[in-house]
């Protein structure tokens, strides 16, 4: 019964949001410009053929996209120019601008209707935006890109110079506020480090959501060895393989990690005892060492395009590109009239260090590793990209804020936009943030009664917030405590007698944040 009103209140729903679609969307003139950019996967990629100039949608596409079709995305890639090279000589991969570059970021696949929210990428946080009074053109914009490159590829980098131009321009030469995710904050923090007059001119603030500065490494090495899977049906296609965006998400090996990720084996060994026998060991391997793994296990691999095999091993030229770029933004200094924040996602098991094979069923040749299914050992983190990558900037910010939730999923958090309004100055000042603090003050949830009943008003409140710190002050251990509240009024001619009781609960936990409960309840009586 309840599944079926929800069914129909989301229909209202729909139709009353149908029904005043035709209304004049609401703009606020005085709102500074926002530029949203996406992570890995997260544009719109288009083929065009250079024959007929027809461009279609390669990326993403879950229907009508057949193996050939799909192997537009393919390339090869360049270590004279750092490019990874589209194999069909007659396509070019482009990126559609329309809408001023959100229709790139907004739905990845527009002709999906079933189960459309799977490819919403920017798609919520645009529609709560233009809520706030932002318009596209004016004071929104987005900035898709080929994510298969590197994040310091200069082709890029000259891209988003003339977007941030353009947004200037457009804006009447506003300062504008840049909103990352994911591997978007990477090619943000590479043009702040290459070409810092030039962000420093157009950009007031950047905001990164849920960045890997220091990789991804359970996620990075299970892509690499058993292929990508951003999109149901695109699996074991390795069709990234040859893609810089890849490998500059790896581990970073120099980074000091509390507990630094490593690959785990369980290998079949022959013995040394000269009869042949063979035995099962656990082998690990740092970041730098299972490069080697790497190396031996994609030894043979292969794929098929058009008829003919094509090797694609591990590319050590590009794991040399890889590493200049992680250079390139260890340099990275945040100019002086640029404000940073940094909002990442927590509560969610994470893959941080990755095994293949088990006592039981061992890993007996490298080559066949594709074929394991891989286990994780995991840490906290938004299930993409663990905390410890995500907090390391290496940037003076204003805020670090930890949100609970998923790594796609937190773009669309009320409370990551209660955050963003206040950062962006849109609306009056948000009472429950601390600037001085850095810490956000969080409703959850909030019930009221009221009942009357001879002479006598009875109003009883529950409200709950989460506090969210970035100054963990606490000993590492849980804690609960409790306080109780009393507050009375005699009462006259104008107002009757009236007391409260309330008592307060503060749940801390062993992260820094708390959880406050808050429980009320007045009595007045008439005079």
């Amino acid at each position: 019964m309840a599944l079926l009103l929800e069914e129909i209140t989301r229909s209202v729903e729909t139709f009353l949001k149908l029904k005043t679609s035709t209304q004049k969307p609401y703009v606020d003139p005085n709102l500074d410009p926002v530029l949203l950019v996406p992570g890995i996967a997260g544009s719109i990629l288009n083929a065009v053929d250079h024959d007929t100039g027809k461009e279609e949608r390669v990326w993403v596409r879950i229907f009508g996209a057949d193996h050939e079709f799909r192997t537009k995305m393919w390339s090869r890639f360049d270590p004279s120019t750092g490019k990874t090279i589209t194999l069909d000589a007659n396509t070019s991969i482009v990126v559609p601008q329309d809408r001023a570059g959100l229709l790139a970021i907004d739905v990845l696949d527009p002709d999906l209707m079933v189960g459309r929210e799977s490819v919403f990428y920017f798609h919520e946080m645009i529609v709560e935006m233009l809520g706030w009074g932002f318009e596209e053109g004016k004071t929104l914009f987005g900035f898709g890109f080929d994510f298969r490159q590197s994040n310091r590829l200069q082709e890029i980098m000259e891209l988003f110079a003339d977007k941030l131009e353009a947004v200037y321009k457009a804006s009447g030469e506003k300062k504008i506020n840049v909103i990352s995710h994911s591997m978007g904050g990477l090619l943000v923090k590479c043009f702040m480090s290459l070409h810092t007059d030039i962000f420093e001119k157009y950009v007031q603030n950047w905001i990164a959501i849920a960045a890997p500065f220091r990789g991804a490494p359970g996620y990075i090495t299970s892509t690499l060895l058993n292929g990508m899977s951003f999109v149901n049906g695109w699996e074991q296609n390795f069709f990234l393989i040859e893609c810089p965006s890849i490998y500059e998400l790896m581990c970073c090996p120099y980074f000091k990690w509390e507990l630094p990720p490593v690959l785990e084996l369980w290998l079949e060994k022959e013995s040394d005892d000269g009869v042949g026998t063979s035995g099962v060991v656990l082998e690990s391997y740092r970041s730098l060492e299972s490069l080697e793994v790497f190396t031996k296990s994609l030894s043979d691999n292969k794929a098929d395009y058009n008829g003919e095999s094509i090797d694609l091993p591990f590319n050590w030229k590009i794991m040399e590109w890889a590493n200049e770029t992680k250079r390139v933004l260890h340099s990275a200094k945040l100019p002086p009239k640029v404000k940073f924040y940094n909002i990442y996602g927590t509560n969610l098991e994470t893959p941080h260090s990755v095994c293949y094979g088990n006592e039981k069923m061992p890993v007996k040749d490298l080559t066949n590793l594709r074929y394991f299914q891989p286990t994780y050992i995991c840490v906290d983190g938004d299930g993409t990209v663990p905390v410890e990558s995500a907090m390391a900037d290496g940037l003076e910010a204003i805020a670090r804020v930890g949100v609970p939730g998923e790594h796609r999923g937190i773009l669309n958090d009320h409370r990551v936009f209660r955050m963003l309004k206040q950062w962006l100055n849109v609306g009056e000042p948000d009472p429950f943030y601390n600037p001085i603090n850095d810490y956000v003050i969080l409703p959850t949830t909030f019930e009221m009664e009221e009942h009357h009943e001879n002479g006598l008003e009875v109003a009883s409140v529950k409200e709950s917030w989460d506090i969210t710190s970035d100054d963990n002050n606490s000993d590492g251990a849980a804690a609960s405590s409790v306080s109780s509240i009393s507050v009375s009024r005699p009462g006259d001619d104008q107002n009757p007698r009236a007391e409260a009781r309330a008592t307060l609960t503060v749940h801390s936990q062993n992260d820094g944040r708390q959880h406050v409960e808050l429980n009320a309840v007045s009595v007045s009586v008439d005079a």
